[in-house]
């Protein structure tokens, strides 16, 4: 399956497609900034007091509800999309044959087993997207990953200095994960993205979801170029605007990811819970 979404991924190379589909410009006022960034904070809290709650005996669906239901029940009206959950070796996509295989199960959480909550508020009209990876209780591999993860988080802004696409990015970080010794998990994402654009999103109606997405996410994504808004290792446009970026890594037995917001102006770059 990841097979065919990078090969996909790579219909955005044709010329005919970027001119029937431009990338739109992204506005990034210091309202904007506010915006996003109160979204994110939204969102990382949300899993947060998830993570607190959680018990030996939990499925990935329990965890999953709770945390839609903690953001609904603090002002997100909609959801890019609705919570992803993994645990144990589910983090690193075993078993994943389908996208349906990507949604919440009824597997239990053990002692031990590493999570992984993932999930994007609408919050005011505007869009985050988080990824936020623990343990039930003490996991020292899952320690390690993080250090390495950081490492990450610490490099990527320099990656975009102007001189690198965004296909050179993706596999600037390919390679420093495949140095450190863990294995690329985001590649088996849909279209093998490493991130993909944020937009605000005013509609509301109806919250017609489709595979944990709502509607307006397919809509803001379709209407502006499908292939402009995702980060994978084809990439080649216009880099600036805000990034939801997740780099995913694996160790035999589990997976780890952060997901943050990344702004990139023409003069900087920087993770948006970072003062620039």
């Amino acid at each position: 399956m990841s097979k065919f979404f990078s090969r996909a991924s790579r219909v955005s190379e044709l010329p005919i497609l970027k001119k029937l589909s431009p990338v739109a410009k992204i506005e990034m006022t210091d309202e904007d900034i506010r915006g996003y960034l109160a979204s994110q904070n939204l969102a990382n809290e949300a899993a947060f007091e998830v993570a607190k709650l959680m018990e030996e005996g939990w499925t990935e669906r329990q965890a999953a509800d709770l945390l839609n239901t903690y953001l609904a029940d603090h002002g997100a009206t909609r959801f890019f999309h609705k919570a992803f959950v993994w645990f144990g070796d589910r983090t690193r996509f075993a078993g994943v044959k389908t996208n349906l295989d990507y949604l919440p199960t009824s597997r239990v959480i053990t002692e031990g087993d590493v999570f992984i909550l993932d999930v994007a508020p609408i919050y005011k009209g505007y869009m985050s997207d988080i990824g936020y990876t623990s343990s039930l209780g003490e996991n020292a591999e899952l320690a390690k990953a993080q250090k390495f993860l950081q490492q990450i988080r610490t490099a990527i802004p320099k990656m975009f200095d102007g001189e690198n696409s965004g296909g050179d990015v993706w596999k600037k970080v390919d390679q420093m994960i495949l140095d450190g010794g863990y294995d690329n998990i985001h590649s088996k994402y849909p279209f093998s993205v490493l991130g993909h654009r944020l937009h605000k999103i005013e509609a509301e109606g109806l919250a017609l979801n489709f595979i944990n997405f709502g509607w307006q996410s397919y809509w803001a994504f379709l209407s502006r170029g499908l292939f402009g808004q995702l980060l994978n290792e084809h990439y080649a446009g216009d880099l600036q605007g805000l990034w939801a970026v997740e780099p995913h890594i694996g160790t035999e037995n589990f997976g780890a990811k952060f997901e943050e917001i990344l702004v990139v102006e023409s003069n900087k770059v920087w993770w948006l819970n970072d003062k620039p």
